[in-house]
């Protein structure tokens, strides 16, 4: 990629980070072009559709809770890297409002632009509830879509303004039914 073309495709991926964090993911594409100070057609030509400009800024983040959880797998106790790591699946998807309904559906649907990055960091976190089991440190009737579903949940909560004060304290009631005492 030339070297402007490289700084507008960036320069684009901020801006649309602004206005999705603002308006969720259901943002105008024109609004995020204008807002870039570029055209519709330019903006289409880097991302030619609202997945694509959804994977292309989330790939980041999601590749690093990827790392993430490859990180605390190796220093971390197993209930303690589960925790830390949710934590941080929780936090990450809470900045783009509308992000896990996307994320959901991607990962329902081979042919979306967010499929891989959504199936690769549930992978990651299935890992660390499965290591967790296997230390006797989480419950075992539970799977990874099921870590999935519970921590897309919260970062729902994180979502709606209303809700979004309980978001903390629900982490911990569904940490304490997923985690066993020991």
């Amino acid at each position: 990629m030339r070297a402007d073309a490289k700084a507008n495709h960036d320069h684009l991926l901020v801006v649309a980070g602004t206005v999705i964090t603002e308006h969720g993911v259901d943002a105008s594409m024109r609004d995020i072009a204008r807002r870039a100070g570029v055209g519709l057609a330019t903006l289409l030509r880097h991302f030619p559709t609202r997945e694509s400009l959804l994977e292309a800024m989330l790939r980041t983040s999601f590749d690093e809770l990827t790392t993430k959880a490859a990180e605390v797998e190796t220093t971390s106790p197993p209930a303690d890297a589960l925790l830390a790591w949710l934590r941080d699946f929780v936090a990450c998807t809470t900045n783009y409002r509308g992000v896990v309904t996307s994320m959901v559906n991607a990962i329902e649907d081979p042919e979306s632009a967010l499929h891989d990055s959504c199936v690769t960091m549930r992978a990651a976190g299935t890992r660390l509830l499965t290591r967790a089991q296997a230390a006797g440190a989480a419950r075992t009737d539970i799977d990874g879509a099921d870590l999935f579903a519970l921590a897309a949940s919260l970062a729902w909560l994180g979502d709606q303004p209303a809700l979004e004060p309980r978001v903390e304290r629900l982490f911990g009631v569904v940490m304490g039914a997923v985690l066993v005492k020991g």
